[in-house]
């Protein structure tokens, strides 16, 4: 239950057509092997390296696949903290999406849902025909939010299963090995390849709905931090333990809904995950909320309350946590 932030700053590499790929030594342009080889190297690139886009960039770093980053601020390097080792991913930064031409084979979507709209110039760079869009962010409606913004390029939903916090310094802290989960659609395989070998474990599931549903039943649960101002160490109080517990059937009930196949016992076992987790332990809802960044209460909490009406199905304590977290992130006042 760590900070997970995506999307804050960019780095990348010189400035150069995006198809522009090194020959190897010795290989003429004009040489049709010397064409394949710029067709078998492919071109990653990461729009947003907040906590998990950095993770993603210092795992393809480590394996010789560099990402261009982009995003919206200027810094020389990132840096990944896990346990006693670090990951330096070197610069220079790009944030003019007007400075380069051509397409991305692959692209990391790690800006925050929030930072969506903001990221649809680098999508409308980096992104051409057989482009795949790999959507690291919150929620169950990555797809209905991105491909708007992807012209001709295939948009793949991912689940992100590690905590990553954002230090002050602006390196990033790995809390646990990372792991992504994908649907079985075409472009996954992309992902996967892209991945193999890294620290990043990737697998391609036929139950995607299922754990993207069970991910966003922790988001929502969340929310409660951002409205309270404290960590999970709150979950223990048994007051806030039945408004959680409460909520979560709630969400569980629109999840089975929406063909996720989560146990009877789904809703009491994410409150003990809560309630087991350091009591320090934050989000990064409440992190935008302490730094009054706004906040995704959309993504993360009234999906439940959309798809809840959609399907009949009352939704009473979303009713009342929806408005408050929408407040408490866009105001007035």
């Amino acid at each position: 239950m760590s900070a997970i932030s995506p999307g804050d700053d960019v780095l990348g590499l010189d400035r150069l057509s995006i198809n522009q790929c090194s020959l190897p030594s010795g290989a003429r342009e004009d040489r049709p092997d010397a064409m394949l080889a710029q067709r078998r190297t492919p071109f990653i690139a990461v729009i947003g390296p907040g906590a998990i886009g950095t993770v993603v960039a210092a795992a393809l770093h480590e394996q010789g696949r560099t990402p261009f980053i982009a995003g919206r601020s200027s810094r020389p390097e990132l840096r990944l903290e896990y346990e006693h080792e670090t990951v330096v991913v070197p610069g220079p930064i790009h944030t003019d999406p007007g400075e380069f031409q051509g397409t991305a084979d692959l692209v990391f979507l790690a800006v925050k849902a929030t930072q969506t709209a903001a990221a649809a110039s680098w999508l409308a760079t980096l992104c051409g025909q057989g482009t795949v869009v790999c959507v690291l962010q919150n929620g169950v409606e990555q797809r209905e939010a991105v491909e708007p913004l992807v012209l001709g390029g295939s948009v793949v939903p991912a689940v992100v299963w590690f905590p990553a916090a954002r230090q002050p310094g602006g390196s990033v802290t790995l809390l646990s090995l990372p792991r992504l989960s994908l649907p079985d659609v075409p472009g996954s395989e992309v992902i996967v390849n892209a991945m193999r070998g890294s620290r990043c474990v990737v697998d391609v599931s036929l139950e995607f709905t299922t754990l993207a549903w069970r991910k966003l039943l922790q988001n929502a649960a969340a929310g409660l931090m951002a409205l309270t101002g404290r960590r999970s160490g709150m979950y223990r109080r048994e007051d806030i333990g039945r408004l959680a517990l409460g909520y979560l059937q709630e969400c569980a009930a629109v999840a089975r809904a929406e063909g996720a196949n989560l146990d009877d016992d789904e809703a009491v076992r994410v409150l003990e995950q809560f309630r087991a987790a350091p009591t320090d332990r934050g989000t990064s809802i409440l992190s935008d909320r302490e730094r009054r960044q706004p906040l995704e209460w959309d993504v993360r909490n009234a999906v439940i309350q959309r798809r809840g009406s959609a399907h009949g199905i009352p939704t009473p304590i979303s009713d009342i946590l929806v408005p408050l977290l929408a407040a408490a992130s866009d105001g007035p006042g």
